[in-house]
């Protein structure tokens, strides 16, 4: 199936790399993929039929666009102009009273094609405050916060002079986070961003069981909302989970940690280097069964097992996720390696 004016009818964005994890996720689903010509962008086979989204949304995709349109340019005022009045034209017959997101971005691999969409986005704009200003002002340059559908203007570049125009995404959550000097390490970004894919974060006086804590990013990020935190690793803490005033640093083995008799977590943070069913069945497993915490957000390595296999297992109504937690999600969010974040609630 194919969209007028030459776009694919759905257009799936991911971490370049993954494309073809992606593209066997949507196999999984029953899509019929082409081969990915474009680093971070999946489209479907010409008339391929429409394929179903997991009710928790897709996992290697940051986004699935509706397409209607590429829309080609020679020159920065060209592109923006088209753009603009392409927009224009879809607006008629429509009431714009709220704030919309409108968002130009650029397929990573080609180098200097972010400046470009830039450029062009600055150019779009002024066509369009030509054109139908009250709409303009209400433009929002930022991807909507959380998961689900949302509806404005999404401009992906693939080319310098193509762009995939589309009024309509489903988002999955994915989105770069800003960093904090006082983070002890990279991974302080992954649970920062899982916040906005679970729709929650900890809050100040809830209680945080981080297994794995050292060097304590994760634990950082908690303390720094208020929280509580048990960081449980043999290893050191540093940087702001250090000496923190909320941290009680336990130096035990996170596989071996259990609550006190009665008592029940908030969140339960795991990002542990070891094999992903190791942590599903060690950890994941009896926190739920025990109901020891109220949340999770998990990291399970998949960099030496078969992700899409994981992932399958993941989504099996019998597995951990099944059974034992609701409101589940698995991401491959933009902080990520080889792994996926799991969030979600205990039954």
């Amino acid at each position: 199936m194919s969209g007028p004016d030459g776009a694919p009818a759905r257009a799936w964005l991911c971490r370049p790399g993954f494309e073809d994890m992606l593209a066997r996720e949507l196999a999984g689903a029953g899509a019929r993929v082409a081969s990915s010509a474009v680093a971070g962008l999946v489209v479907p086979e010409p008339g391929a039929p429409a394929v179903a989204m997991p009710a928790s949304g897709w996992a290697f995709a940051s986004a699935e666009l509706h397409p209607e349109a590429v829309i080609t340019g020679d020159s920065v005022n060209a592109l923006g102009g088209a753009v603009a009045d392409w927009f224009a034209d879809a607006l008629r017959g429509e009431q714009v009273a709220l704030p919309w997101p409108c968002v130009f971005s650029a397929v990573d691999g080609v180098p200097g094609l972010g400046r470009r969409a830039a450029a062009v986005e600055r150019a779009f704009h002024e066509k369009l405050s030509r054109r139908v200003g009250r709409v303009a002002r209400l433009a929002l340059p930022d991807l909507p916060a959380g998961t689900g559908p949302a509806h404005g203007m999404f401009a992906v570049f693939t080319a310098f002079d193509s762009v995939l125009v589309s009024r309509d995404a489903w988002l999955g959550g994915q989105r770069r986070m800003a960093d904090d000097p006082a983070a002890p390490s990279r991974s302080y970004l992954k649970v920062e961003e899982a916040y906005g894919v679970a729709g929650a974060a900890p809050e100040p006086g809830q209680l945080v069981c981080d297994l794995g804590a050292a060097p304590g990013g994760w634990t950082f990020s908690a303390a720094k909302r208020g929280a509580r935190v048990t960081a449980v690793d043999n290893g050191p803490l540093k940087g702001g989970a250090l000496d923190h005033a909320l941290v009680e640093h336990l130096q035990q083995d996170a596989f071996v940690f259990r609550p006190r008799a009665g008592q029940v977590y908030d969140w339960l943070f795991c990002d542990l280097v070891e094999e992903p069913h190791h942590v599903l069945r060690g950890v994941l497993e009896p926190w739920l069964a025990e109901r020891w915490c109220r949340r999770f957000v998990v990291n399970l390595k998949f960099g030496r097992t078969d992700a899409n296999a994981l992932l399958r297992e993941l989504r099996a109504g019998d597995s951990v996720l099944g059974r034992l937690a609701t409101g589940a999600s698995v991401r491959h969010l933009h902080h990520d390696r080889d792994e996926f974040t799991i969030m979600g609630a205990s039954r």
